[in-house]
């Protein structure tokens, strides 16, 4: 069903038991995962267990202060839990971070709405924490290494990307990102406070029926330009059926952007590879392309587990960004060595 005539739905699903396809202009509240008619490939109802496993969810938070960079990450693939924390040091380089696996619906949970719900992973002292309330993001961290109770806020009329998309035969996926966020509370890095008056923030909640096997290849920035502030989100691998979750934000002010493609040699082995990958869109009616970047890695954030029916090979970069952004007046946004992440993920979950 075409969300084109309500752009603010309340519920994902309709009275039938189908969601609602296209791009929103607020959260959704309710997913209602469980009035979702899930359907085999041969257009049987899925079984209880079947819906239930193929449910996936995760929630990511990536915080730039400009001195560091922290990720921050709860998944829910139903086989297991998953979380991972790093924070990166701009000035020297480095990356601290840590993991956690967790069993099947132990030690770990996740948010059922995007606009209200707990997501955490982890013990009382050595954990993460996401809380929505009313669509305010409040992130919660305690480790050796880091100690932070943040709370993000967007700009005054500032919308997200959510939309929800069809996936392989009969699923769907909704994602949801804000970048540019403010970010107040307290942090401390290495028991040093640290000052939060620039820093900037985006979150990702994205949930569905996936396919079983799933790879994406994802580009962010959240970062001061000028006197303006900019954030982008770039993706290809999952939301491409009638429309993509290609965004940036210029103070504030969204501005969709066409399909793009990511052209990067892809890291082997455990070497970092720091040859440039190329982000670009497609120029139409002759008009000059809407995204044109490189991005440089300098670090990463790396996982492969092999799990014989789970797989994951997971790389996550920080690096500079070159090039420019152009919105549908053509108006452009000139990058130019801004930090930012990208992210190379295959999944068989």
């Amino acid at each position: 069903m075409d969300a084109s005539n309500n752009r603010q739905p309340n519920c994902l699903m309709n009275s039938s038991g189908s969601p609602l396809f296209g791009q929103f202009d607020a959260p959704v509240e309710h997913l209602a995962v469980e009035q979702f008619c899930y359907f085999n490939s041969m257009d049987k109802p899925a079984s209880k267990l079947s819906k239930y496993l193929s449910y996936k969810q995760f929630q990511f938070v990536s915080i730039n202060t400009g001195k560091f960079i922290i990720g921050a990450a709860i998944a829910d693939i139903r086989y297991l839990g998953s979380g991972f924390v790093y924070v990166f040091d701009r000035a020297n380089n480095t990356m601290v971070e840590q993991s956690w696996l967790r069993p099947p619906g132990i030690g770990y949970k996740t948010s059922e709405s995007p606009s209200n719900g707990q997501a955490s992973i982890g013990s009382a002292a050595n954990h993460i924490a996401i809380t929505i309330a009313q669509g305010r993001w409040q992130l919660r961290i305690n480790t050796d290494t880091i100690s932070a109770n943040l709370f993000f806020t967007s700009a005054a009329n500032s919308l997200p990307l959510a939309m929800c998309s069809p996936t392989s035969y009969s699923g769907w996926t909704y994602t949801q990102k804000h970048n540019t966020l403010t970010v107040d509370g307290q942090l401390s890095i290495n028991q040093q406070a640290q000052d939060l008056s620039q820093a900037l923030a985006g979150y990702d909640f994205s949930a569905g029926f996936m396919r079983r096997e799933t790879s994406w290849r994802w580009a962010s920035i959240n970062s001061h330009i000028g006197n303006s502030v900019f954030g982008l989100n770039l993706a290809a691998g999952v939301n491409e059926t009638g429309s993509s979750e290609n965004v940036f934000w210029l103070d504030g002010q969204r501005h969709y952007l066409p399909i793009v493609q990511f052209k990067f040699t892809r890291q082997r082995n455990s070497k970092l590879n720091t040859q440039p990958w190329h982000i670009t869109s497609t120029p139409i009616n002759g008009q000059p392309a809407q995204v044109d970047l490189t991005f440089t890695p300098i670090n990463s954030r790396e996982e492969r587990l092999n799990l014989w029916l789970l797989k994951s090979n997971f790389r996550q970069y920080i690096g500079h960004y070159n090039g420019l952004v152009r919105d549908s007046a053509g108006n452009e946004t000139i990058i130019n060595n801004i930090l930012g992440l990208s992210e190379d993920h295959f999944a068989r979950w």
